[in-house]
Formats: structure tokens, C-alpha cells, sequence
């Protein structure tokens, strides 16, 4: 028996319409299928719904994958696929797989020869990069700093260093409510020349995203509120600055 594909399906980044960001093989994909891992299965369903009004949620069988799932359940979501079955994986917010948790069911679908199909759609990370003019051939994503001061510090001034030493943008991103404090201890503790860009609610209506030498945001700093706003940091010298 041929065996069913594991799917990567994006969603969206907030409440834009779907059928504005996403194109429109993300629906005929869903309409399709019936199996699905994800994070939460409130919010998946709701997305199944706006996207696919006519389908019949009573047909749909949910996995949940989260930081609650033990290891030892994940071989087990993607039986469907060893019996021919397809399914889906979503993450409740842009591509799955990219910080976020997905990433463990790819692995497992690789060891067990099952196709993976990863199809388009916005992640928050890439649209912050293309949009920040800093250098998008050589790039590293570091996913969330440490909470503790001391350690933070240290965390920006090594990403600091190795934007100037290699010419390597760094992006971040925080908790949305943690925001404010990550954006006053960047201004705090780069260099006044080092860029810093904010990619603020992207694909959505108040999208906001700006480069700015740290000088710079400091001169406008009262007038930024990245409170409960989902938000990419990136840094980068002016070598990286293309």
C-alpha cells in the first residue's frame, strides 16, 4: 500500500483573510483532507471553517501537538499516512516547522520514509528579513533570547558581534508581551550604529516594519508600543546593510 504524505499547510499570521495571503491551493488541500496535527484544536478548527465553510467538521480527526505532547505519542499521529492516509500539519500561526513544535513530527515522517509536501505561505521571520534591507544571503534566525538580564545582554551583544564579524543578519523574537523590554534592551545595549529592524504584525492591516540605526530608534523610542503585538527583531552592521 502506497503511504498517505504528511502536508505542511501555513495559515495566517493573525485575522487577515485567509485568501489574501494564502494561495488558493491551501483550500483545495484542506478540502481534501480530513487528518490533521496541530497546536490547538479550537483554533484549527475555526481556520478549517473560514476557509472551508462547506466542509463537515464532524468528519475531521485532530492530533494535538504541543509543548504538553509527550515524545512517545508523535509516531503515533502519522499511522494514518502508514495506512495510505494523507494528512495535514498546521501550526496556529504562518508555516509549521519554523519555530514551532511541527518540526518533531518532519523528522519522524523523514525516518519513516512518509513524503513530506511543504506548501506556501507566510512566515513572519522571511517577510521581516525581505522587507528589512539587511543582508538576506547570509541570515540566522535564533528564536527567543533568554529571559534573565544578564543573560540577555550577553545573548545581543554576541549576535551583535557576529552581525559585524560575519556580515550575517540575526533575527529574534520574543513573547508579544515581553516586547516592550526586549525593545528597550536592545536600545540599551547595541552599539548607537548597529541597525536594528522591527517587523511588527506582518500581512496584517497595522503591519509595521522599519530599519533603523539604534541612534535613530532612540530619538522616536515613546513613540513605539510593541506591547501584545507579535513582532521579528533583526540586527545587522553596515557591512550587512545592502
Amino acid at each position: 500500500m502506497q503511504q498517505g504524505e504528511l502536508i505542511l499547510i501555513p495559515v495566517t499570521l493573525g485575522t487577515s483573510n485567509p485568501l489574501e495571503v494564502l494561495p488558493i491551493s491551501i483550500r483545495k488541500k484542506i478540502e481534501q483532507l480530513n487528518h490533521f496535527i496541530v497546536e490547538n484544536e479550537k483554533v484549527s478548527r475555526a481556520f478549517i471553517k473560514l476557509l472551508a465553510p462547506n466542509k463537515k467538521q464532524e468528519s475531521l480527526k485532530f492530533f494535538q501537538l504541543n509543548k504538553y505532547t509527550s515524545a512517545s505519542e508523535l509516531p503515533q499521529f502519522l499511522e494514518p499516512c502508514r495506512e495510505g492516509i494523507s494528512i495535514g500539519l498546521m501550526s496556529d500561526a504562518g508555516c509549521p516547522g519554523i519555530a514551532d513544535p511541527g518540526a518533531a513530527i518532519v523528522k519522524i515522517a523523514h525516518q519513516l520514509d512518509i513524503a513530506v509536501v511543504p506548501m506556501v505561505g507566510p512566515t513572519s521571520i522571511i517577510l521581516t528579513l525581505m522587507a528589512s534591507g539587511l543582508n538576506g544571503q547570509s541570515f540566522a534566525f535564533n528564536g527567543y533570547l533568554p529571559i534573565d538580564s544578564g543573560q540577555r545582554k550577553r545573548k545581543l551583544k554576541d549576535l551583535e558581534r557576529r552581525a559585524i564579524s560575519e556580515a550575517q543578519s540575526q533575527l529574534f523574537m520574543e513573547t508579544p508581551y515581553r516586547n516592550n523590554k526586549l525593545f528597550q534592551d536592545c536600545l540599551k545595549h547595541l552599539n548607537p550604529l548597529t541597525y536594528l529592524t522591527l517587523g511588527l504584525n506582518m500581512t496584517l492591516s497595522d503591519e509595521y516594519v522599519k530599519t533603523k540605526s539604534v541612534a535613530e530608534w532612540k530619538k522616536i523610542e515613546k513613540t513605539i508600543n510593541l506591547d501584545k503585538k507579535p513582532c521579528i527583531y533583526a540586527i545587522g552592521s553596515e557591512e550587512s546593510y545592502l
